[in-house]
């Protein structure tokens, strides 16, 4: 497997600039209806992402290993227009790099949304001055937490509805147009990262739990439909989080166990719209999956170092942030979140999900493993480093 040397990290980021740049004159055509479309962007220097990746270092070596524990961790709140009690005591002691927001935090008008994002980000960047990521699942159609009429999508299906003859442009510049129509509005909100979109092909395993949450069979167009719709987010100033790799196989993992089956050849096929999204420099946060992979390693995707260290970061040479699904879902396993949550950061995701009510216990199995020689300092100071670099590039900090 090939090595991807560090400094690929800031010429990659260095041309994320470059890409937010119309592709076709058709895609005007349709972006004209949106209003100003991809923007151009400030070039970044080699020198300015150096700089931006010193200052991350120097940030992460800072802090102690209680903040250095909590920037891997992305929660759940409670509270709709402001953080109930407990919340506000919780974030106060543990300061989460993430947050993730859910229907029963969003489904009330903007202004509520605001003030609870406000107070939220102002309560979590008190101590360390690192604020956090504000985070939401925001796919359209059936994967939608806010109320109708706020930062509407389509399912991604829908586009394939479109006529895609002579070729799939216009379907393309919609989905961009779409996606930064929507993006603007969560950006307006307070939201900066988007846990979408979901570059999962359909095929016989997935077809039932996806369903129209993919843009078709067709590997070339999920992979093109991915892309711009990356490119409307970007443009908006969101994180994309893209998902879920290697795939999800099966039934709905929240319930049961996810299993993909094949060689190494077949895994290679299966996963190639994010090879598209790296090697095109869309890529920039990864979502893995819980699913097993039994050609590459007995544990699930999202525990295997095999899958997450050799496979996505160093065979395909994926630099961005790794974030592990969910681990209160059924197709995790046994374990429990907080064991799951150590295990898959030693492995090599630099963040995880976790509810409010596994915050503590996740926060002290982290340090718990850190002093035992479970999980290394390096690796930790190392996710923790992407993480606030992406911050600072993204203009958090």
């Amino acid at each position: 497997m090939r090595k991807c040397p560090v400094i690929m990290r800031f010429i990659y980021i260095s041309i994320i600039c470059l890409i937010l740049l119309p592709a076709c004159t058709k895609c005007d055509a349709v972006n004209q209806e949106n209003s100003e479309v991809n923007e151009p962007e400030k070039e970044v220097t080699i020198d300015e992402i150096y700089e931006k990746w010193q200052r991350a270092t120097e940030i992460a070596a800072s802090l102690d290993d209680r903040l250095l524990a909590a920037q891997v961790l992305i929660s759940g709140i409670e509270g709709k227009g402001s953080l109930n009690s407990n919340i506000v005591s919780l974030l106060s002691e543990f300061p989460a790099g993430g947050i993730m927001l859910f229907k029963y935090n969003l489904d009330t008008d903007n202004d509520s949304i605001r003030a609870l994002i406000n107070q939220t980000a102002t309560l979590v960047n008190g101590e360390a001055g690192i604020p956090p990521f504000i985070a939401v699942d925001h796919e359209g159609g059936t994967v939608n937490r806010f109320r109708r009429g706020t930062a509407d999508l389509p399912d991604a299906s829908s586009y394939l509805e479109m006529p895609l003859e002579p070729d799939d442009h216009w379907a393309l510049a919609k989905i961009e147009a779409d996606s930064l129509k929507a993006g603007r509005v969560l950006k307006d909100l307070g939201i900066n990262v988007n846990f979408a979109p979901v570059a999962e092909y359909l095929n016989d395993s997935n077809r039932a739990f996806l369903s129209r949450r993919s843009y078709g069979s067709d590997p070339y167009f999920t992979a093109l439909a991915s892309m711009y719709f990356i490119r409307g987010m970007n443009a908006s100033g969101i994180l994309c989080v893209i998902k879920h790799f290697p795939g999800i196989a099966g039934a709905d993992p929240h319930y049961s166990s996810s299993v993909i089956n094949g060689d190494k050849a077949e895994l290679d096929k299966l996963v190639y719209p994010f090879k598209y999204l790296i090697d095109n420099e869309y890529a920039r946060a990864i979502m893995v999956s819980h699913s097993a992979v039994p050609a590459m390693d007995t544990k699930i995707a999202s525990l295997s170092g095999i899958v997450m260290k050799d496979w996505l970061k160093d065979d395909l040479c994926f630099l961005g942030l790794l974030i592990a699904d969910d681990f209160s879902m059924a197709a995790a396993g046994s374990l429990s979140p907080e064991e799951a949550a150590v295990r898959s950061i030693a492995a090599g995701a630099d963040m995880v999900l976790v509810w409010p009510k596994d915050l503590r216990r996740t926060h002290s199995a982290i340090l718990y493993a850190l002093y035992a020689g479970r999980l290394s300092r390096e690796r930790l100071r190392e996710a923790a480093e992407q993480i606030i670099f992406e911050k600072i590039y993204m203009g958090l900090m």
